[in-house]
């Protein structure tokens, strides 16, 4: 058993440090509601007043948080972790962030002398509730090797994807080539459906054919052909647009810093912008189609 802190308990994090639980470790959770805190409690773990209470004893510090602004500040502030962490303690960060903040806060924690990986995730809430989450992880082979028993309890496919950073490099990569396909997906079933083919006919075909890909077989946006995908539930996310956002723009500023032509990933930052400020920020990013079809 270990004693773990989790900073963040929101929708991804209080699922994820309810798996630790689970798992039969001791888990201190913090986070600013209270109402987050008193789930974790529920579940069997405790909470903590503040950040440097819950880290005090911890062997192992979880984080998953906002943005790069919140990262920065709980790593690095006076009452943040690197200033009151147990010597020794093993830093994980699963926040999607970007790579600059990610690599700066790792720099500090190094000098700081804690071993600390990113290790951003996909899957979601049901992946977080199910532990089925795909971990990317920037760090050490040692820290990678250190984090990894943890991550195996809230996860199911981990990865080691280099250096510091670079877990959040894979994630936003991933997820800007995901909104580029589904934006692509939905226009082929969009011009499909004003030309007299049904949605269910181009699904066969294109399903087993060259334009086949993740966003069409299985989350399809386009109602009926497959069953369990948001376009069959009025669009209730599984990932909304306002994440997908995100990660669209946080891979525009990596694209700007790196000098990487990225012209597909620009254009899908503006339509899923648009998607945002027509109030369709918190439908699934699926329903991107809708917004194509409005226009």
């Amino acid at each position: 058993m270990s004693k773990i802190a989790f900073i963040g308990l929101g929708n991804m994090g209080l699922p994820m440090a309810k798996n630790l639980v689970a798992a039969g470790h001791d888990v201190t959770g913090f986070d600013l509601s209270d109402d987050a805190k008193a789930a974790l409690t529920e579940a069997g773990g405790a909470a903590a007043d503040a950040i440097a209470d819950a880290v005090a004893q911890a062997e192992i510090v979880v984080s998953m948080l906002p943005a790069g602004k919140h990262v920065e500040s709980v790593y690095l502030d006076a009452a943040g972790v690197l200033k009151n962490a147990k010597a020794g303690a093993l830093l994980i960060d699963s926040s999607t962030i970007d790579v600059d903040t990610a690599r700066k806060v790792s720099a500090a924690a190094e000098a700081a002398g804690f071993t600390m990986v990113d290790a951003p995730v996909s899957g979601g809430v049901g992946g977080a509730a199910a532990g089925t989450l795909t971990f990317m992880v920037g760090g050490t082979a040692e820290g990678f090797a250190a984090a990894k028993p943890m991550l195996d309890i809230m996860g199911q496919n981990i990865f080691h994807a280099g250096a510091a950073g670079n877990g959040q490099v894979a994630k936003i990569c991933n997820n800007m080539l995901l909104g580029i396909s589904m934006i692509g997906t939905a226009e082929a079933f969009m011009l499909g459906e004003k030309l007299g083919l049904d949605a269910q006919t181009l699904f066969d075909i294109s399903s087993t054919a060259s334009g086949q890909c993740w966003s069409m077989t299985s989350y399809c946006p386009a109602p009926g052909p497959v069953p369990s995908s948001p376009a069959n539930n009025d669009f209730a996310p599984g990932f909304t647009a306002a994440m997908m956002l995100k990660d669209l723009v946080l891979a525009q500023e990596a694209s700007e810093s790196a000098a990487a032509a990225t012209p597909m990933g620009a254009r899908a930052m503006q339509l899923y912008t648009q998607m945002a400020e027509a109030g369709h920020a918190e439908l699934d990013f699926s329903g991107i189609v809708k917004a194509l079809n409005s226009n």
